[in-house]
């Protein structure tokens, strides 16, 4: 048989030669695990280096002075900044949001909630002027945090200066803009006794006295109110 395959008679075929398992000593062991941790390094660097982003919370809709700040307005964005200073002036979204917040002037739809944009309830000077609508002159969907304009009119037609400062006029603002309500009652019971609806407002001083004035120039106001959102 020995010759069928080529061997010589007489000679013993080599023996198999089995390739030995590297053991833990084995210096190419530990060299392939150096290898293995400083590509685990390096790549949990890289991912970090092109996620540079900052969660933030951004405004959801329009919201005018006074509104509280709540969480169901807000929405989380991610965005890069170009240095820690400029990424201050928002609040992230890593953490709550305060509370006892409101916006100390308009923020629209889609801004950053920026620190300086808000105020601690007390420290923001506003009033709440209540209004006395005609429930088919008010927006069904009014409610609190929604921002109006209330126009004005006299309903004897007397005063044509003083109705076209109220923002009755061709051109005219309105005497009250973006201003948003604090509290809208659906109260039954106050709709049948005096058939008027209740909205308030909070409003700046200034603005407040203006409209007081307003009213004062008009014989039979008539107030109108327009939703922004």
């Amino acid at each position: 048989m020995s010759r069928d395959l080529g061997i010589p008679a007489g000679t013993s075929a080599p023996a198999a030669v089995r390739t030995a398992r590297p053991g833990w000593r084995d210096p190419r062991l530990w060299f392939g695990l150096l290898l293995v941790a400083g590509s685990v390094v390096l790549g949990a660097r890289a991912l970090a280096a092109v996620d540079d982003t900052t969660a933030v919370w951004v405004v959801a809709a329009e919201r005018g002075a006074g509104a509280p700040v709540v969480r169901d307005d807000l929405e989380v964005r991610r965005l890069r900044f170009t240095d820690d200073a400029t990424a201050e002036r928002y609040y992230p979204a890593s953490q709550p949001v305060p509370e006892g917040l409101v916006f100390a002037r308009p923020v629209g739809a889609g801004e950053l909630l920026a620190r300086s944009a808000v105020g601690e309830a007390d420290a923001v000077a506003q009033l709440r002027v209540p209004l006395e609508v005609d429930p088919n002159r008010v927006p069904p969907g009014v409610r609190a945090g929604s921002v109006i304009d209330v126009w004005l009119s006299d309903a004897t037609g007397a005063g044509e200066g003083g109705a076209d400062a109220a923002g009755a006029g061709r051109g005219a603002a309105p005497a009250l803009a973006e201003v948003t309500v604090v509290a809208a009652p659906a109260d039954e019971d106050a709709l049948v006794v005096s058939g008027a609806r209740q909205i308030v407002v909070a409003v700046d001083e200034q603005r407040a006295a203006a409209f007081e004035r307003l009213l004062g120039d008009l014989q039979d106001p008539v107030l109108r109110v327009l939703q922004r959102s």
